[in-house]
Order: C-alpha cells, then sequence, then structure tokens
C-alpha cells in the first residue's frame, strides 16, 4: 500500500514480525497466489492483541474469506470464548474450516455463510468485538448494524479505511466504494457514541471503541 506507507517503512516494518506458525503460512501463501483479500499479519497482530487486551470472549466478524483474521482472533479469545465467522462463499467456509482445524480452534468458531449484515442482524446477543471487511460499499450499513450491538467498552475494528490513499483524494461520482469508506471514516469519527482512531498500517485500521 505504497499511498499509506512509504515502501522502505513498509519493508521494514515486514522484515520485524516475527515468524508465523505452518498453517498462518499456509494461509498466507495461498492468499497470494489466489489473490485472496487477507488482512496480513501486521494488522493481525493488531486485531489479536485488541482482543487480549479488551479481554474479549465474544467476537463477530464481517467478512472472514478463508479465515486468517478468524484464526487470530480464535487464538486471542481463548478457549472459553467463541469467534462467529462469516462469508459469502460455501468454498472459503470449506477452506476455513481446514486450517481452522488444523491450527486446533475450531472448537471455539462458529462458521456462518451467507451475507454478514444479515447473519449479525440474525445471531442474538452483544459482542465484544466486531471486526468488519465486507464489502466496502457496505461499510455505512454495517456502521449502523454493529455499533448498537457492542457492548460498552466494546471494539469496533474496520479494514481498508485508507484504502490505498483513495479516501485521502476527492472520489469520482462513480467511485461507489472509496465514497462509501469516506462517508464511513465520518459516521465513525462523529459519532458521539465511539472514539476512533485510524491506524496507519497496511491499508489503515479503524479502530473504534464503544464509551456509550
Amino acid at each position: 500500500m505504497p499511498e499509506v506507507l512509504q515502501p522502505q517503512t513498509e519493508k521494514y516494518l515486514e522484515a520485524l514480525l516475527p515468524a508465523r506458525d505452518a498453517v498462518l503460512r499456509d494461509m498466507e501463501r495461498y492468499a497470494a497466489e489466489h489473490d485472496v483479500p487477507i488482512v496480513g499479519p501486521a494488522c493481525a497482530r493488531v486485531l489479536y492483541q485488541l482482543a487480549r487486551l479488551s479481554r474479549a470472549q465474544r467476537v463477530f466478524e464481517m467478512g472472514s474469506a478463508i479465515g486468517y483474521s478468524t484464526l487470530w482472533l480464535a487464538r486471542a479469545v481463548g478457549p472459553k470464548g467463541v469467534v462467529y465467522y462469516t462469508d459469502g462463499d460455501a468454498a472459503n467456509t470449506r477452506r476455513a474450516e481446514g486450517y481452522l482445524r488444523r491450527a486446533r480452534v475450531l472448537d471455539r468458531v462458529r462458521l456462518l455463510t451467507g451475507d454478514a449484515l444479515k447473519l449479525l442482524r440474525s445471531t442474538e446477543g452483544e459482542f465484544d468485538l466486531i471486526f468488519n471487511d465486507v464489502n466496502k460499499d457496505q461499510y455505512p450499513d454495517v456502521f449502523r448494524l454493529a455499533v448498537p450491538r457492542l457492548r460498552l467498552g466494546g471494539l469496533f475494528v474496520t479494514d481498508n479505511v485508507l484504502w490505498s490513499g483513495r479516501t485521502a483524494k476527492p472520489a469520482a461520482e462513480n467511485d461507489l466504494e472509496t465514497l462509501a469508506i469516506q462517508k464511513f471514516n465520518k459516521l465513525i469519527y462523529g459519532s458521539p457514541r465511539l472514539f476512533t482512531t485510524v491506524v496507519p498500517l497496511r491499508d489503515g485500521l479503524g479502530v473504534c471503541q464503544r464509551v456509550r
């Protein structure tokens, strides 16, 4: 993401990252070879750290793909926690299931296939952390749906809020994804229910805590 971080800085940060285990390496390799969007290890470590610091036990993930971030979150919540995986592609769900089984965390993951927004509506209860990585044109709808489902003090984390630097520039009328993310960013910063920070790591990670 050269318009978010300088390439030299990004390479430096990547070089500092500890080696991942075999399952995570296989997931990273598959994602690179098949152009599957994943958060990558740098942002995944932030997710893991946030989940641990907030002592999250109930996590809902909106847009899980092959389960890369799911695995990090499942390890963060521990054996008594639960992570709800969602993806619209049944093939992704099957592949994620295999990886999660290999990593021995499948028992703490609920695999849900379908539209993430509909699945959140149909899943009862509050959540300690909601991670948003769905189609970008859905981001404003996710904001309206997800924030009320967080417990007080819970975290709402969103990937791609800088969108390769495109959100910092005027968007064309037909660039619906960029326009939606720009609207979303104004919503999270303008909401009195949230305390928001954007971390300019990789493609931009929006970190919000529900404060009221």
